[in-house]
């Protein structure tokens, strides 16, 4: 089980940090049955603090780790089929300190155990390059709660919480850091804090990557509303959504065209990639979300 895997090796992270600090690990289950009380029960009470929020949803869970934090200064955000690198916390902590900021990000590297459909090689789903030349200290827009540092204080100056109707749909995380940035607040890249992610291996499909694609497209929407200051700035918010995906959908056929004319799984990748974003984007403008996170427990 990933938590019984990862457990142990964010207690080691903690024991290499704690000296002079105050320092644990805390453990949302997200199941009203408490599925994983045992898996934390075999650590040390004195480091690891278990808790159950019934409630469904990432958000949820999220959330309840903000209120479990109140007398703490640094919240840091880690799934359970992540790992981390060595020094991962460690790495957080002193940009955090270094740089004086509301919060600290750092990459996530996919593996994949056995064999990778071809096609979705080419379409490098699970690259994640798209900050790989980011260099540390420099400031991101947004980031994921999957490797994620947060200055509680600055946190609570602003009320923020994560959007618990974004629970089940995921976007929770960029809307919550793009609040953070909107209220003159500044988010930061460590590129040595890394964590790889074991890809589940459902995930390892056309099917997956294209609907995440969607996905993502509905919740640039979403988001991009939620920022909105008034009525005005909502609707304009909808037609640039709507532009916007009407284009990719466009530009992403002819895209994936080219890539079967010229048997190029790449571009048949890519542009199946931007085309389904691009419906997400469109759909997302009339107000549709996509629930990714349904059918997933825990």
């Amino acid at each position: 089980m990933d938590l019984a895997e990862i457990l142990p090796m964010l207690v080691a992270q903690v024991n290499a940090v704690r000296k002079g600090v105050s320092a644990d690990v805390l453990v949302i289950d997200n199941d009203a049955e408490a599925s994983a009380a045992e898996i934390a029960a075999d650590l040390d009470p004195n480091i690891v603090r278990y808790v159950v929020e019934p409630r469904a949803g990432i958000a949820a869970a999220r959330n309840r780790a903000l209120d479990e934090s109140e007398s703490r200064d640094v919240l840091v955000f880690i799934d359970d089929d992540e790992r981390p690198s060595e020094a991962w916390l460690a790495r957080l902590l002193e940009t955090w300190r270094a740089h004086d900021v509301a919060a600290v990000t750092g990459p996530v590297i996919s593996i994949v155990d056995g064999p990778v459909d071809p096609w979705l090689a080419a379409g490098g789903i699970f690259d994640r390059l798209h900050r790989s030349t980011t260099p540390t200290g420099a400031d991101v827009a947004s980031a994921a709660t999957n490797n994620l540092l947060l200055d509680l204080n600055r946190v609570r100056r602003h009320g923020l919480r994560f959007a618990d109707d974004l629970g089940l749909s995921g976007g929770e995380d960029t809307l919550f850091t793009r609040r953070l940035v909107a209220k003159g607040e500044r988010i930061v890249w460590c590129g040595e804090a890394a964590v790889v992610e074991k890809v589940r291996p459902e995930r390892v499909s056309r099917r997956w990557m294209l609907m995440r694609a969607f996905s993502y497209g509905t919740i640039d929407c979403r988001v991009a509303r939620e920022l909105a200051p008034d009525v005005a700035g909502r609707l304009m918010a909808r037609l640039r959504c709507l532009g916007n995906g009407i284009a990719r959908i466009g530009y992403g056929a002819a895209r994936a065209g080219l890539g079967l004319v010229t048997a190029s799984k790449r571009r048949q990748a890519l542009g199946a990639q931007t085309s389904m974003r691009g419906v997400g984007l469109v759909l997302g403008a009339l107000g549709y979300t996509h629930q990714r996170y349904r059918a997933r427990r825990g």
